[in-house]
Formats: structure tokens, C-alpha cells, sequence
């Protein structure tokens, strides 16, 4: 799997999102589209929010138990084409799924999840926020899907939502404690904002003729941001395509029931790219006399901070008619210098694997990292879904805590070795880390059967 790269050691990578309110419903049978599976290009990271997935007590029990429907849907879309979920975090409604192609696994780290509540004055979870924040080779990330206060009247309440949870939700306080420290943030959702003042049937012939632009003044989404210097932090691109919300489900019809609600933008990405801090005035004035070029400065600060977002289509999906929303759609290019070419680890399948005889793994740090008794390697089938999806596994060895540069080998008895062949992979997963810092490239394995897993 290789990207472009463009001039400067710059890398681009491609970001599917996806945000959608899915009104308790199951999930559909086919969300290729969604997805966009049947694209000649494959993005190498999905990142989904949903909203009123549907928490029920009893199945929400179930669905903490075992993955829920609709996570279950995507893993098994996005996996056999070489996906991995490596984060999600739920709260009641509130589910987001965080996938990467498999060449990016070793190089996403600091992963953390947190969640804020807002409903019933911050004590239900049926509105409210959770975020996924990791490093993405060396740049810190956050993704932050919410669903907040709902009816028109309540504008001013969804930004005091939105501030609380900025406020709420921390981190590890040494790398990025709060969510606009990220270098990257995106703030998605059914962030249920609705277009003011126009009539029920201006409304609708401006939908009718596409002539969305008439309507963008009364979004109050816009009208907020001309007051809240929070807001105007966060970019989003022209909402050239039809509102959301509200659908009769299962048409392309707006609320036909008695309480005729106004078709309104209620799902919407938007995004942040922190601002360059300013040097110190005795900085700028060094400068001033060194005789600095302008030239010379763009350049350390690219060096300094070396991202760049573009968004390449904001659309809504139509064809879905499980819920009374229509999911949204954000592609982006994100441009970045990687700081890191390199895994933590580097691991591999050596000889032969088969029943007959004790298979050896080898394994190699290629820089000092957090490692303990507690590594573990694990052998997977190509496709794989997540890290809990190991066929069998090897603890490292004991004395492996501090690495040196030598070569480690480690046994997986003929025993443990499964009765089903095919094509594997070998993950190093860092108990400290909490992720996978090395894979080994596909190799073929024969006549394995399962064994007892560790407790992740």
C-alpha cells in the first residue's frame, strides 16, 4: 500500500468521514455507498460518528457484551478490504469508529477516548460528545462527534454544550491535555442547528430548485458564528446540498406528519487547524535584525508545523431511508510531513509454520519505546478487524523489558498452532501503548486451532 508523495517529504492521505443520526434504526442492509467501496480510490482512514444509535437497556447490555449492529456492519464492509478498527468509544446513542488501512496501524499512537455528558443538566448521556484523540505519524488528531440540544429556540444552549465539552474532556496533561491543543481537530455531529425565520414554503422551493445558497444566512450554525470567536475557529465547507433533516423515513419526502418540521442542516463536519503561534517579541525583533527573508520564515514554520487540510467533497447521501436524517459525507486531503518513517518494532514469521513443527517469531526494536513483560505478539488472518481478532499469540520474553538493537526470538508451540491455513500477519501489541507498534509482512500458515486470548 503506497500514497503520493508531494515535494518537500510531504505525504497526502485521504480522510472518509461520515456522520449520520440514526434514529434508533438497524442498520441497512448495504452501505457500500456510504462508504464509497466501489471508488477506484481507497482512503486510508474512515473516521464515523452516529448518533441515537439505539440504547434501549436491555440492548445496550447486549451491545456492551458484544459489538453492536452497527460497528459489526462496519468492521465486516471495511476489513476484508485491509481495515482495521483501531479505536471506537460509545455513550449510549453516541458511537464513534475510528479505521485505519493496516501500512498506517504502526505509526497511530497516544490513543485515548473520553466522553461528556450534557443531557438532563450533564447526567444523561442521550446528548453530549465522545472523541477519539491519537498521533498520526507524530501529529496529534482529535475527532469529536456530539449531539447536542435539539429545537429551534435552542441555539444558544448548542454552543454552551459545545463549550462545556472543549472544557470537560482531557488527556494525558503531558501531550495535548485539552481538544483545541490538537493539532487537528474535527467537530462533527448532529450538532442540531436549524434555519431560522423563513417560511415552510420558501424552504422548500429554494430545496426544490437547489437554490441551497438562499438559506445559508438564516442557518443559525452561520449566524452564530458572526458573534462566538469560538466558532469562527472552525472551517466547514459550502453546504451545497440539500438539508438533512427531517425525512419521512424510508423517502425522500420532509416531515409529513402533523408537526411538519422545517428541513434544517442538523448534521454537519466541521474542523479546526491550530493557528501558528506568534513568536515572542524579542523573537520578532531578532529577526527583524538577522534580516530574515520572508522566505527563510514560511519555511521554519513549515518545518515547525508541517499540516495542511483540504476538503475535496461535503455532500449528504440520499439513498438511505432507515432514519429520519440523511447521513453527510466529508472527504479530505490531509498534507502532512511524517516525523516518523519507521515502526517502534519491527517483527517477522521465521520458516516454515505448520502443525509438524514449533513456529519462531522474531522481533527487533528500531527505537526505544515503553515495552514490558506484558508485549504480546499475535498471529492474525489477513483481513483481521481489530486487535482482539488474534488466532493465537506469544508473550515477549521476560527479560525483554529494556531493548537493545539484537535480534529476539520467541516459539509458538506446534500446538497452539491453528488447523485452518491461509495467509497471516504477525502484530507486536504494546501493553503501555495500548496499540500496535509492529506488523510483519503476510505469510502463509497451515494446520492451526484456537487457543485462550489475554485480557486487552
Amino acid at each position: 500500500f503506497s500514497r503520493k508523495r508531494t515535494s518537500g517529504g510531504r505525504d497526502r492521505k485521504e480522510l472518509h468521514m461520515v456522520t449520520w443520526n440514526v434514529a434508533t434504526a438497524d442498520p441497512p442492509d448495504d452501505i457500500s455507498s456510504l462508504l464509497h467501496l466501489n471508488s477506484p480510490k481507497a482512503p486510508d482512514l474512515y473516521v464515523i460518528g452516529l448518533q441515537e444509535v439505539y440504547s434501549a437497556p436491555h440492548r445496550f447490555i447486549i451491545d456492551m457484551a458484544v459489538e453492536d449492529s452497527w460497528s459489526h456492519l462496519f468492521m465486516s464492509s471495511l476489513a476484508p478490504r485491509g481495515y482495521l478498527k483501531v479505536s471506537s468509544i460509545r455513550m449510549q446513542g453516541l458511537l464513534l469508529l475510528f479505521f485505519s488501512k493496516l501500512a498506517h496501524v504502526p505509526f497511530i499512537r497516544d490513543i485515548q477516548d473520553t466522553y461528556s455528558r450534557t443531557g438532563i443538566s450533564g447526567y444523561w448521556g442521550n446528548k453530549g460528545g465522545v472523541s477519539i484523540r491519537l498521533s498520526f505519524y507524530g501529529h496529534m488528531l482529535c475527532f469529536l462527534n456530539c449531539h447536542l440540544a435539539a429545537h429551534m429556540q435552542y441555539a444558544s444552549q448548542r454552543v454552551d454544550e459545545f463549550e462545556y465539552i472543549l472544557d470537560t474532556q482531557t488527556f494525558d496533561p503531558k501531550k495535548t491535555p485539552h481538544i483545541l491543543d490538537h493539532k487537528l481537530v474535527f467537530w462533527f455531529g448532529d450538532l442540531n442547528f436549524r434555519i431560522q425565520d423563513h417560511g415552510m414554503h420558501f424552504l422548500r422551493n429554494c430545496i426544490t430548485s437547489h437554490k441551497f445558497n438562499l438559506l445559508w444566512s438564516k442557518d443559525q450554525l452561520t449566524m452564530m458564528k458572526k458573534t462566538e470567536a469560538l466558532l469562527q475557529e472552525f472551517d466547514e465547507g459550502p453546504l451545497d446540498f440539500q438539508p438533512t433533516y427531517k425525512f419521512d423515513r424510508f423517502s425522500d419526502c420532509y416531515d409529513s406528519s402533523g408537526k411538519m418540521r422545517k428541513p434544517a442542516w442538523t448534521d454537519r463536519i466541521l474542523w479546526r487547524v491550530k493557528p501558528k503561534e506568534p513568536p515572542p517579541e524579542e523573537e520578532k525583533d531578532e529577526d527583524r535584525d538577522s534580516g530574515l527573508d520572508e522566505k527563510n520564515t514560511k519555511n521554519q514554520q513549515e518545518e515547525e508545523f508541517p499540516l495542511k487540510l483540504k476538503q475535496d467533497s461535503y455532500t449528504s447521501n440520499m439513498e438511505y431511508g432507515v432514519s429520519d436524517h440523511k447521513p453527510v459525507i466529508g472527504i479530505f486531503t490531509l498534507e502532512l510531513r511524517k516525523m516518523y518513517e519507521a515502526p517502534l518494532v519491527r517483527v517477522c514469521a521465521e520458516g516454515e509454520w505448520s502443525a509438524d513443527f514449533d513456529a519462531m517469531v522474531i522481533y527487533s526494536p528500531l527505537q526505544p519505546f515503553p515495552s514490558s513483560a506484558w508485549d504480546w505478539i499475535g498471529l492474525y488472518k489477513v483481513g483481521f478487524r481489530s486487535v482482539s481478532d488474534y488466532i493465537t499469540y506469544t508473550w515477549v520474553k521476560d527479560d525483554e523489558v529494556s531493548f537493545n538493537d539484537e535480534l529476539t526470538q520467541v516459539y509458538v508451540s506446534k500446538d497452539e498452532i491453528p488447523a485452518l491455513g491461509g495467509e497471516c500477519v504477525l502484530c507486536y501489541y504494546c501493553s503501555t501503548l495500548q496499540c500496535i507498534v509492529g506488523i510483519s509482512s503476510p505469510f502463509k500458515s497451515w494446520l492451526f486451532h484456537l487457543r485462550i486470548r489475554p485480557i486487552i
